[in-house]
């Protein structure tokens, strides 16, 4: 007996795996990106207000509540919206409604882990186009990207802000991908989960360039500190949002009802009260505090536009040795790619307390600067 060869996907990711390691060592772990801060107080009470009265299943597409929250946040009708268990969810579904047996996926490189798996198990063959590093940081090449489309090509995943290298796509590129998509006929899946953490401008969405083929993926983990909660939505073209609805229903259902009931209310509050703003501060801090830091130790670090990574050269190094002996945890690019990592480089999660990364640049500098 032995199981399905669609299991080769289920492999351990380094992620958790580093997580465990960090834990066992009393290493800071600015590898898993799940914020240090608890979630805003007005989350924790609505969500408590919420229990007791939504216990039962909610609707496969979501609660009302929740819906026309994020129908407002969208300028689109709640019949737009879909509701999913995290991001993660939402990204399976997608890709199991828009490509199968045969078809292609674009996606970036390096990409957010659970990609290249949910095109598997859709059964469609990812294509890869690497977003190169350059001195300056990573740049998109557009020509690359149109020159990865072929005949079976059947959607284009993308990323922006960017996990892992912290790329925020322009105005510009954005109507390029939206002119290309509908060159070739394709669909767009708009990874945003990181919307409210941009350094700059605010981004503009690839939904705004091209609505009618565009899904359009978020996450209330990350923009209100809580990724535990696993509420994350989909908008996107009317007509097929009730069968990705459908879809949805065979994975986990519904999302947890108190927990959309919460998040409901609190992104009005959020956005009301200045949230999103006080946050993004409180990162540029971080992000500044960390760079700082790691260029004092004459490493070679990117700037961020967007989420609460960067990547940073730490050259002789692998993240296991690293881990043990300077006891702190951080994920090697190789996470990111199927094959020819950049060596040396290394994602840094900052979504921690500055203590945290102060601690973590003091542990890290004797041990770097061993090799000098």
């Amino acid at each position: 007996m032995r199981l399905h060869p669609r299991t080769q996907a289920a492999k351990e990711s380094v992620f958790p795996k580093m997580s465990a390691l960090a834990q066992r060592l009393g290493a800071v772990n600015l590898g898993q990106g799940f914020p240090s801060n608890p979630p805003p107080p007005f989350l924790l009470e609505a969500v408590g207000r919420a229990l007791g009265r939504y216990d039962q299943y909610a609707p496969p597409a979501g609660l009302p509540a929740l819906r026309e929250a994020l129908a407002e946040e969208f300028g689109v009708e709640p019949e737009a919206v879909v509701v999913t268990s995290g991001a993660t969810e939402a990204i399976y579904v997608l890709l199991q409604s828009l490509a199968g047996p045969g078809d292609e996926v674009v996606v970036l490189e390096p990409f957010f882990d659970v990609y290249l798996p949910d095109a598997f198990l859709a059964g469609a063959e990812a294509r890869l186009v690497r977003v190169p590093l350059e001195e300056g940081g990573f740049r998109l090449d557009l020509g690359a990207l149109e020159r990865a489309i072929t005949q079976r090509t059947r959607l284009l995943l993308l990323n922006t802000p960017m996990n892992p290298t912290g790329l925020v796509l322009g105005e510009a590129e954005l109507k390029q991908i939206a002119e290309l998509a509908r060159r070739h006929d394709l669909f767009l899946i708009s990874d945003e989960v990181y919307d409210e953490l941009y350094y700059g401008e605010r981004p503009r969405r690839l939904r705004e360039f091209a609505p009618e083929r565009t899904f359009t993926v978020g996450s209330a983990g990350k923009r209100l500190e809580a990724t535990g909660y696993r509420v994350g939505w989909i908008v996107g073209p009317k007509a097929f949002m009730p069968t990705i609805a459908g879809m949805r229903q065979w994975t986990s259902f519904s999302a947890p009802s108190p927990l959309q009931a919460g998040v409901a209310e609190a992104l009005r509050v959020a956005r009301r009260e200045g949230f999103y703003e006080a946050l993004r501060e409180s990162y540029r801090r971080r992000r500044d505090l960390l760079l700082s830091g790691l260029v004092s130790m004459g490493l070679k670090a990117y700037p961020p536009q967007g989420t609460y990574f960067l990547m940073a050269e730490v050259p002789g190094w692998d993240a296991f040795r690293l881990v043990e002996e300077a006891r702190v945890a951080l994920i090697p690019a190789s996470a990111f790619y199927l094959e020819d990592p950049p060596e040396g480089l290394f994602r840094f999660a900052f979504c921690k307390k500055e203590e945290e990364l102060t601690l973590a640049l003091e542990r890290l500098a004797p041990v770097v600067n061993s090799l000098a």
